[in-house]
């Protein structure tokens, strides 16, 4: 359940350090008799250490958790969300998740599996993709929606895997994942003017040099401790759980996500501890080189455009993020997702209409407290990045008005309506009439009887044909329900209608819910299963067969399911796994005897969780 090995480096008998079953057995023998009379003085090949049997065993619950999730499916429609990556011993691992609403009308999405990949082509991960599933004995005819990270292979048009499956079964439609948009988003923001690309020029040369070794580090962290000690006795701060505590530098980075938007944040707060390191760097520096790097760091951060697209990206990078934590919430769905787009968009315009002010006397306030000089705003100066003789003149409020603060935003409107231009496509539109929000004021009758028609494998003629009718009834049921009030997401409206009963009283609208419910948004969580890869999978456990790595992931991933269940069904499985020596004597599975030389050998009962 833990993610642990088995067995240890040295498992000898006089070894300090057995590995973690072997000690826990040890530690369990001293404090129960009847254990230690058995392992002490009974048959040698009754103590679990056999590299076979603690496989079979963790087969066993595998396939116990399996059989549980498989329940939970049974003959439902489901979407399926796959990555890949490649784990500690350089293997291309595929992990698949089925995402489904169960009989409580509670959406889950559940890991089934991880797959070795030897070519990354996407036929080759179509088949993968197929063969997992008959594995489980799932159809691909019962598929309703795809979740991949956006990588080409998996997406292309016209030869990525979503294709390929669409060409099989025309009802499993395909979202790019959200987060994964929003994050190129934040990226081509981060480079969308030459003033702010070479703002993010600087941020990591800043960081690399700060904390380049230990003793700045060092010096950073015990600054900042000094600062707010001294902030606190002045009343500046306020102390509290979570509140202030040490931090260090982070590196953005383009794959991970807020990661652009904490890199800014610590540098605000750790300002003059930066500079105060920064002036050390250049004072100790016996090389002119690392003298004059820090001397040019100084001056950059102690200038006024620094300071100022700072500020913009910090607030810029925080409406963006609202969105891209709600999206890797396991529960989130389709509707919901799209709402907080059109709000990340709506908050976006509004910072362009009514943000400068505010944002420019914020600027001020920081300069005037690090006392650096604020420009004269109404004066001309060259333009930026033109050669003097060319005589153009701008002022320098037209300068950080218009060519940064006006541009910036501009440009991640533009992209966030050409990243997320999918969401105006038919589909999610018809979609968007389910959201609960305001009592179902966007409830539209038309687009969900045209959403019925695009899965017309799920809805025949007839039904269709009541859709509408029964559509009426159950909106004005919910706007008098008291159940219902308050309601804002489409899950709970799921949750609710089980609660009470209306999916049996109107079982095509709650079926149309379910097809909503069911598309996928982002894939965090196949991102969550590498990381729990990594933790299984390491450096001194890198010649992990696949098959075993498979059986830990699904024990570590699906833990609450795992710990649900009762050992004697695991026991039970592993005793119909094969035939094996029972104490002295040899039995097969009905009792009988049989030779020695064709079983294995026999561990004890213990509970392997």
């Amino acid at each position: 359940m833990q993610g642990d090995a088995f067995r240890g480096h040295d498992e000898s008998s006089t070894s300090l350090n057995k590995g973690t079953f072997r000690e826990f057995v040890d530690w369990y023998k001293d404090k129960v008799e009847v254990v230690k009379d058995a392992y002490d003085n009974g048959s040698k090949n009754c103590q679990m250490l056999s590299h076979h049997i603690q496989k079979d065993l963790t087969k066993a619950c595998a396939e116990e958790v399996m059989a549980v999730v498989m329940d939970e499916i049974h003959d439902r429609k489901f979407s399926v969300l796959i990555d890949e990556s490649r784990d500690v011993s350089i293997k291309e691992q595929m992990a698949m998740i089925l995402r489904f609403v169960n009989d409580e009308g509670k959406v889950l999405e559940r890991f089934v599996g991880i797959q070795h990949i030897e070519r990354c082509t996407a036929v080759a991960l179509k088949e993968a993709l197929v063969g997992m599933l008959c594995s489980h004995k799932l159809s691909i005819s019962i598929l309703r929606g795809q979740g991949y990270d956006g990588a080409s292979n998996m997406r292309g048009e016209f030869n990525g895997v979503q294709k390929l499956i669409r060409d099989e079964n025309p009802y499993a439609f395909y979202v790019h994942c959200f987060a994964h948009q929003l994050q190129l988003v934040v990226v081509t923001v981060s480079t969308s003017t030459p003033a702010i690309a070479d703002f993010f020029n600087y941020v990591p040369l800043i960081i690399n040099t700060v904390g380049a070794s230990c003793m700045r580090k060092d010096a950073l962290l015990a600054r900042q401790h000094d600062l707010l000690l001294e902030k606190v006795e002045n009343g500046e701060i306020l102390t509290g759980r979570g509140l202030n505590q040490e931090s260090s530098l982070a590196r953005p980075g383009d794959t991970r996500w807020g990661s652009h938007l904490k890199t800014l944040l610590r540098i605000l707060v750790m300002w003059e501890a930066i500079i105060d390191v920064l002036e050390i760097v250049k004072k100790d520096s016996i090389k002119p080189t690392c003298n004059g790097g820090a001397f040019g760091l100084i001056g950059k951060m102690e200038s006024f455009d620094f300071v100022f697209i700072m500020h913009l990206m910090i607030e810029l990078l925080s409406i963006t993020d609202i969105l891209s934590r709600a999206l890797q919430r396991k529960d989130q769905d389709i509707v919901e997702a799209m709402h907080l787009i059109i709000g990340v968009k709506e908050s976006l315009q509004d910072m362009r209409d009514n943000g400068w002010e505010s944002l420019f006397k914020r600027v001020k306030i920081f300069c005037d407290k690090n006392e650096i000089e604020v420009p004269d705003m109404e004066k001309e100066v060259n333009a930026r990045g033109t050669s003097a003789r060319r005589r153009q003149k701008v002022t320098n409020m037209h300068f950080y008005q218009v060519e940064i603060f006006l541009a910036a935003i501009d440009s991640i409107m533009s992209e966030m309506n050409h990243r997320f231009g999918e969401v105006s496509s038919e589909l999610l539109v018809c979609m968007a009439s389910l959201n609960p929000r305001n009592s179902f004021s966007n409830f539209d009758v038309d687009k969900l009887v045209r959403l019925a028609e695009i899965y017309a494998e799920d809805f025949d003629i007839g039904e269709i044909a009541l859709l509408p009718s029964q559509l009426r009834s159950f909106v004005g049921r919910v706007r008098r329900s008291q159940e219902f009030f308050g309601c804002t997401e489409l899950p709970q409206v799921a949750e609710i209608m089980v609660k009470v009963g209306m999916d049996k009283s109107y079982p095509l609208v709650y079926r149309l819910i379910e097809m909503t419910l069911i598309l996928p948004v982002a894939t965090a969580s196949v991102e969550r299963v590498f990381s729990a890869m990594s933790i299984i999978k390491t450096d001194l456990r890198n010649k992990m067969g696949d098959e075993w790595l498979n059986d830990l992931m699904i024990c570590y991933v699906e833990k609450e399911i795992f710990r649900s269940i009762s050992n004697e069904k695991i026991i039970k499985r592993f005793e119909e796994m094969g035939k094996r020596r029972i104490g002295g004597s040899t039995t097969g599975s009905g009792g009988a005897r049989v030779p020695p030389s064709a079983v294995e050998p026999m561990e004890p009962h213990l509970s392997p969780n």
